[in-house]
């Protein structure tokens, strides 16, 4: 049976905080306020691979008492300007390219489960020319829930051609392992990403600090 390896995207193949962090600020404008995030400052980095609303809320949280209506008004304008933008600051980590190509080129089942709606997701992989090494990509809308819940992962597995029995998630945060508990799979979390090597207390299968280290690392958790 081979081997169905599933990456998340933001935070783990592709460091995508630089766009997000310029839509949320475009909307930010948009809607009139002063308030704008630093795509340097590293709890607005991490807040931002956490999605639009949460970058929302952050922001408005250092202007005061978070307004849920506002944070409403302003995502529908924050998705609008990350769609016009989509690709302007982002790659993908270094290596992580090379590592897909590696893992396609040994047989195994490669794919995307991830958070971000399916089509800004499919759009970013067509910009980046990216979008054939993946047997599967599977976004926030295609389903009725979305990670930590593990039908979104299974859905992954299965139309990347996959078996849960042999699948492993690769992730970035603390949804990441959740999702991997939830389906019964390993779980391994990347360093890299803004999160840092705070994610091994989250007790996955493994740390990958590399994705030159990526073939050994999975042969120690799947084999």
């Amino acid at each position: 049976m081979k081997r169905c390896v599933i990456f998340d995207l933001d935070g783990t193949l592709c460091d995508t905080s630089g766009d997000l962090i310029a839509a949320a600020n475009a909307a930010f404008a948009m809607r009139g306020h002063a308030i704008r995030l630093d795509p340097a400052g590293s709890e607005d980095r991490a807040t931002a691979l956490r999605g639009g609303r949460a970058m929302l809320r952050l922001g408005f949280s250092r202007a005061g008492e978070v307004d849920e209506s506002e944070v409403d008004a302003g995502y529908r304008p924050l998705l609008d300007a990350y769609e016009r933008d989509i690709c302007r600051h982002t790659s993908f980590y270094p290596g992580a390219v090379e590592a897909v190509r590696r893992l396609r080129d040994r047989g195994d089942a490669v794919g995307i489960c991830t958070n971000k709606p399916e089509g800004l997701a499919e759009q970013l992989m067509a910009a980046l020319g990216a979008r054939d090494l993946f047997d599967s990509l599977v976004g926030a809308d295609r389903l009725a829930v979305r990670k930590p819940r593990p039908e979104h992962l299974a859905e992954s597995v299965r139309e990347a051609g996959g078996d849960m029995a042999r699948a492993v998630l690769i992730g970035d945060t603390i949804t990441d392992r959740r999702t991997a508990l939830a389906a019964g799979v390993p779980c391994i979390l990347v360093s890299f990403a803004p999160a840092g090597a705070s994610v091994a207390d989250l007790d996955p299968d493994a740390v990958l600090d590399d994705y030159g280290d990526l073939d050994r690392v999975l042969d120690r958790v799947l084999g």
